[in-house]
C-alpha cells in the first residue's frame, strides 16, 4: 500500500521519482574521478545534464530546501552551480553553467600527460513532457527537424552564455554537454564555436538526426547501403548543379572543412530512432571510400538536399551555416550502447551513459580530406 501511495505522489508531482534521486540512480561508486578515464568523464558530463533535468523538475514541483534533488547531481563531483539558464518563453530551466571547485589546485599539481578537468561545464537538458515545459520543448523539437533551431530565443541565449564563458576562461577550460534536444543545442553551438576558432570538448547524448532513420527502419545491410548510395549520388549531383562552378574547380567547402579538426563525443543507442542514424551516416561514409566512391561522398557528406533545393547552399558554402542539418559532421568519436534496452524510453534515456554495466562499442571517425 505504501508503494502505491508513493507512485501516486510521484505522478501528482508531490515528491521526486527515483530517477531524480542521486543516491538511488546516480553513479555513487565514483568516489574519485580520474579525468583521464573516458567512463569517468562521460559519467560526470551525463550527470550534470541530469542535474539540469532535475533543476527544472524541482522548479515545476516547487521542491525547495531539503526537498530539492538537483544539487546532489553536481555536488557529488565537486561542482558548484554558477548560472541557471532560463527560457524567456516559458520560464523553464533549460541549461546550467557548472564550475569545478578544484580546477586551479588540480592544474597546479597535475602531471604533463594527465587530462585536466574542465573549469566550466555548460549543460543542456532535453524535452520534458510535463505541462510547465511541454509546449515550448515540443516547438523546439520541431525546429530541430526543420533545421531552424538557430533562430530560437533559447539557442540565441545559449550561444551568448557559451561565448561569454569562453571569453573569460578560454575554450580549453569549457565543456559542452547535452541530451536529446539539449544535445542539439550543444552540437549546433559547438559547430559555431569551432568555425569561429574556438573548438570545445563536447559530450552529446542521443542527439537528434534530422533525416529518415534508415538505420532503424531498414533491416537489410545491403538495402541500407543501396538506399544511402542512391542518396549520395542524388546529393552530389544536385550539389554540382547548384554549386558546380566551385566544385569543378576542386575547391573545398571551407566552412565544412573548418569543422574537420573538431571531434565531439557522440553517445548513441542503435535502438533509439532519434539518434541511431548517426551510426549509419558514418558507416556509409566509410563504405563509400572503401568502394572507391570517395569523390562522390566528399561532396554528398557536406550537403543536404533540403538546403540545396531551398537555396541554402548545403553544408558549407555560405558564411553562416547555422541553418544546415545538425548531422553534417566531418568527425566524431562515437560511443554505441550495444546493451539491450527494454524499451524506447531506456534506449533514449540519459541514465544509460553512467551505468557501470554499460556495454559499449567505441569508434573514431575522422574526415578523410
Amino acid at each position: 500500500m505504501e508503494e502505491e501511495d508513493d507512485e501516486v505522489m510521484v505522478r501528482e508531482g508531490l515528491m521526486a521519482s527515483q530517477r531524480e534521486i542521486f543516491s538511488i540512480s546516480g553513479p555513487i561508486h565514483l568516489t574519485s574521478i580520474d579525468w583521464n578515464n573516458s567512463y569517468h568523464r562521460t559519467s560526470v558530463a551525463s550527470c550534470l545534464v541530469q542535474a539540469v533535468y532535475t533543476l527544472e523538475r524541482d522548479r515545476q514541483q516547487n521542491r525547495i530546501g531539503l526537498k530539492s534533488q538537483a544539487n546532489h547531481w553536481w555536488e557529488f563531483f565537486n561542482f558548484t552551480l554558477a548560472e541557471t539558464l532560463i527560457d524567456d518563453s516559458d520560464g523553464s530551466i533549460y541549461g546550467a553553467v557548472f564550475e569545478y571547485k578544484h580546477f586551479f589546485s588540480y592544474n597546479y599539481h597535475h602531471t604533463p600527460h594527465s587530462k585536466p578537468p574542465p573549469r566550466h561545464v555548460i549543460a543542456f537538458r532535453g524535452t520534458i513532457l510535463k505541462p510547465h515545459s511541454r509546449s515550448r520543448d515540443l516547438k523546439l523539437d520541431l525546429r530541430c527537424i526543420r533545421d531552424s533551431l538557430h533562430d530560437s530565443t533559447r539557442f540565441v541565449h545559449a550561444i551568448q552564455v557559451i561565448q561569454s564563458a569562453v571569453a573569460k576562461t578560454g575554450n580549453a577550460a569549457v565543456w559542452l554537454a547535452g541530451h536529446s534536444l539539449g544535445a542539439a543545442v550543444a552540437l549546433l553551438a559547438g559547430k559555431i564555436m569551432t568555425r569561429s576558432g574556438f573548438p570545445l570538448e563536447s559530450y552529446l547524448f542521443n542527439p537528434p538526426f534530422s533525416s529518415i532513420p534508415i538505420e532503424k527502419l531498414v533491416k537489410s545491410e545491403k538495402l541500407k547501403h543501396g538506399v544511402r548510395f542512391a542518396g549520395s549520388l542524388v546529393k552530389a549531383g544536385v550539389a554540382i548543379a547548384v554549386k558546380g562552378r566551385h566544385h569543378n574547380k576542386g575547391l573545398e567547402d571551407d566552412s565544412f572543412m573548418k569543422l574537420a579538426s573538431w571531434i565531439p563525443y557522440l553517445y548513441l543507442n542503435p535502438l533509439d530512432t532519434i539518434c541511431s542514424e548517426y551510426i549509419g551516416y558514418f558507416k556509409h561514409r566509410n563504405k563509400m571510400f572503401e568502394i572507391g566512391a570517395g569523390k562522390i561522398e566528399r561532396i554528398a557528406t557536406r550537403n543536404s538536399l533540403r538546403s540545396l533545393l531551398s537555396g541554402g547552399g548545403g553544408g558549407g558554402s555560405s558564411s553562416d551555416s547555422s541553418s544546415e542539418p545538425l548531422h553534417l559532421l566531418p568527425s566524431a568519436y562515437m560511443t554505441i550502447n550495444s546493451s539491450k534496452s527494454p524499451d524506447f524510453k531506456r534506449a533514449h534515456g540519459i541514465h544509460q551513459w553512467w551505468d557501470p554495466k554499460f556495454n559499449g562499442e567505441y569508434v573514431l571517425h575522422q574526415f578523410n580530406h
